[in-house]
């Protein structure tokens, strides 16, 4: 079909779509694998890099802190500048970007040198993720593909952490922590040649609109207020003045960003984008998910390592069945189901599995066996996050016009970096209080040294299953959530974006008017 009958007025999407997509999602895949490796694999390597560039253990989380920061503060700016400049151009200069970053990061020979690379990282990672989601929103049009594309995509964008921390146990172990940032290079440069060969973005789906410098600012204060505050609760506790001044400051900053928003001419994130019922239940519920995902990655992370002393690379592999389960869930159950069934009806359902796998991580003890315990715990919320994963990434950008499809996409990767940031903060906080509190209860009555060891171990062990019951909390509420809000007809059901004026009788959903 023609690029001329894809843009007509009240003309659905041709299904043929864009010659080159499936080749172009190879490319899009490859830049988010990428990124979200990069969520976990420096973690594996954190130990070894602040020994030798003498990090000291108070600045340590800053590796991990610059890029949260700069990634979930830029990524509203990311997502606009994508529209406003073209996607292509975006992921390709996100790509450039990342990649150098990730080489300085690799050739660090001070923590200040480290911090100020993951921190670039994060500025380039803000803008290559919703390029690269926004990217294929508009390239599948055809409901089927549509769903296959999404699969594959939420499977990368769930399994990704866990792959990562496989991938950063070889590095760390077989050659040197500078790995963990040097892989990025050829990563980045594979999928910056291919997707300049092989995408070709829709015409008419720029918004040209000047940039509301005003939301930029507001946002990005806003959002790394709070990160930070998160950040600083995880380290300094929830009392700490500077912790709360952080978060009054990121409350006052985002309502003034709100009230911006609905006065300006060309918003920065215009409100109708998160007023549609579906998205914004798609952006709460994802992102409780993703609170509830990222502090059990670091848990059972320090689990398998330090209870059962299992290497790096043994912890990376023990993973496997969640990204098994996750690959599963998004490629076979949500994308087969995704053009049949109501998006609540496999998201919903598909949080409260991982709910349930969650659960079975309350009854964590010292002596827990992996096959029993952990194992079907893993499959049951890889299944379920991949089977949930699949309809939100899709629903999140569908219905959406072409001008607003950078920042609809952005919104998801908002709610996954701010989940993510808050999840970890929190859920260590958690485990942190009830593992101390055990500890001063247990250790009157150990007066050996194995004795005492032993409590510790058992405190810490008390302190993840306390976590956990928190997490199951927060799974059930974005299961709640799902069922509650997100009321569109079956993913697909209309077409991808709209295409112009008159399109609207045909969305599930219609786009709330501006």
């Amino acid at each position: 079909m023609s690029e001329t009958a894809l843009k007509a007025p009240g003309v659905a999407a041709a299904p043929a779509g864009d010659a080159n997509r499936w080749k172009a999602l190879v490319f899009i895949a490859l830049a988010q694998l990428m990124v979200v490796l990069d969520a976990t694999i420096v973690n594996i390597a954190l130990p070894s890099a602040q020994q030798d560039l003498g990090i000291s253990d108070g600045n340590r989380q800053w590796v991990v802190t610059a890029y949260a920061l700069a990634f979930g503060g830029l990524l509203l700016f990311g997502g606009r500048i994508a529209d406003l400049w073209g996607r292509k151009r975006a992921f390709l200069l996100g790509l450039a970007g990342f990649a150098a970053a990730s080489a300085l990061g690799g050739a660090a020979t001070t923590g200040s040198m480290m911090f100020g690379a993951r921190a670039l990282q994060g500025v380039f990672g803000a803008l290559l993720a919703p390029a690269a989601l926004s990217l294929l929103a508009v390239m599948f049009t055809d409901a089927k593909e549509r769903a296959k594309a999404f699969g594959i995509y939420g499977a990368i964008a769930g399994g990704g952490g866990a792959v990562g921390l496989i991938l950063g146990g070889f590095l760390t172990e077989y050659l040197d922590w500078r790995w963990t940032f040097f892989v990025n290079v050829p990563f980045a440069v594979v999928a910056a040649l291919g997707a300049w060969f092989v995408i070709r973005e829709p015409e008419g789906g720029r918004n040209r609109s000047p940039l509301d410098i005003p939301g930029v600012i507001l946002s990005t204060l806003g959002l790394v207020s709070l990160v930070y505050g998160f950040t600083r609760a995880e380290s300094d506790g929830w009392s700490d003045a500077v912790t709360v001044s952080m978060f009054v400051a990121s409350a006052v900053l985002l309502v003034v960003f709100v009230l911006v928003e609905s006065r300006v001419k060309a918003p920065l994130l215009p409100l109708r984008v998160v007023t549609d019922r579906n998205r914004g239940g798609i952006y709460l519920s994802l992102g409780l998910a993703i609170i509830g995902m990222f502090g059990l990655f670091l848990f059972l992370t320090y689990y398998l390592q330090i209870v059962k002393g299992y290497s790096p690379v043994k912890t990376g592999f023990a993973f496997l069945p969640m990204v098994a389960g996750m690959i599963t869930g998004s490629t076979q159950i949500g994308a087969r189901l995704m053009t049949r069934v109501r998006a609540r009806f496999l998201m919903g359902p598909g949080f409260l599995v991982a709910g349930i796998g969650m659960l079975l991580l309350t009854q964590l003890e010292i002596g827990s066996s992996y096959t029993t315990t952990l194992l079907p715990a893993m499959v049951l919320l890889g299944l379920g996050m991949g089977t949930a994963f699949m309809p939100a990434m899709s629903l999140a950008t569908q219905g959406v016009e072409p001008r607003d499809a950078g920042v609809a996409s952005a919104m998801v990767n908002t709610s996954q970096q701010v989940g993510g940031a808050i999840g970890t903060a929190l859920l260590n906080t958690i485990a942190a209080s009830a593992q101390t509190s055990y500890i001063k209860d247990h250790i009157a009555g150990a007066t050996a040294k194995p004795q005492l060891q032993l409590v510790q171990l058992q405190g810490m062990v008390h302190g993840y299953s306390s976590a956990i019951w928190f997490a199951v909390g927060i799974l059930a509420l974005a299961s709640l959530i799902a069922f509650t809000f997100v009321n569109a007809g079956r993913p697909g059901s209309g077409p991808a974006v709209t295409s112009g004026e008159g399109v609207e009788d045909e969305l599930p959903v219609p786009v709330v008017a501006h």
